[in-house]
């Protein structure tokens, strides 16, 4: 009788915590529905070098990161294509984006299939969404608004990238040149 009660508690537990994290991802999905842009601090851990700087997002496939660096490098994605820049010593690195888990995060639609598919998980401070595509990549959302707060990666060059983001702005109309590439030098 014991093991039977304790089995129906159990059922009940589990049958409540997932539709409790199946809500979670509806509010998830709702916020990131009602999100066009976003401009947000950061601090990025690769490794062991941590780098903080601030960040322009615009859905669909745009980015661009400021680092706070004596290199005074800026990171820009627009759609398929990464530039990293580096003012001090007037260099620019051009890489392709075809295969990078950034493609998960930098459009909505892909974002939105990532959070309906992956395994929403209850931390202490934040969700934590994990998809395990070809690389696991963990999308990480804010306990008490659902706001997108960051993420974890493994690079091409398996690096792991955890990037922690501070929202200051959401859906701001940025200028047509903000997320323009530069030339090659």
């Amino acid at each position: 009788m014991l093991k039977k009660r304790l089995t129906y508690f159990i059922s009940i537990y589990f049958f409540f915590s997932f539709n409790a994290l199946s809500d979670q991802k509806i509010n998830i999905i709702s916020e990131i529905n009602n999100l066009n842009s976003l401009e947000f601090e950061f601090q990025q851990k690769i490794n062991d070098k941590l780098e903080k700087g601030d960040c322009l997002l615009e859905f669909p496939g745009k980015l661009k990161c400021n680092y706070y660096d004596n290199k005074q490098k800026t990171l820009i994605i627009n759609n398929k294509k990464l530039v990293i820049f580096q003012k001090r010593y007037d260099k620019t690195y051009f890489y392709p984006i075809s295969k990078s888990p950034f493609l998960n995060i930098l459009y909505k639609e892909n974002l939105i299939r990532l959070i309906k598919s992956g395994k929403l998980e209850s931390t202490k401070d934040n969700f934590q969404l994990i998809y395990n595509i070809e690389d696991e990549i963990t999308v990480l959302f804010d306990k008490n608004n659902f706001e997108l707060s960051g993420w974890k990666i493994i690079d091409q060059y398996n690096n792991e990238i955890i990037f922690n983001l501070k929202i200051k702005a959401k859906n701001v109309i940025f200028s047509k040149n903000t997320f323009k590439l530069p030339t090659n030098n």
